[in-house]
């Protein structure tokens, strides 16, 4: 991988889908933009909202991590 940039989690929180128009999750310290991806629809997908960390949320998921390899890895949450 790539010197990706770093965001703070501060940053992160702006690309919620509501405050920015991006959208972005992170996952394991990597920052995803699910900008595209119809499943995050305005910064939500079922129960879990962009602009956060989700790593201790995947255990809820019906995916594993597999999922992240659809998406772009942009940055690193620092």
């Amino acid at each position: 991988m790539t010197e990706l940039p770093i965001y703070t989690k501060s940053q992160l929180a702006l690309r919620n889908g509501q405050e920015k128009p991006e959208v972005w999750i992170a996952y394991k310290g990597v920052i995803y933009d699910v900008t595209l991806s119809r499943l995050w629809f305005n910064g939500k997908h079922y129960e879990h909202w962009a602009g956060q960390d989700l790593t201790h949320e995947l255990g809820d998921a019906p995916h594993d991590e597999w999922v992240f390899q659809n998406f772009d890895a942009i940055g690193r949450l620092g």
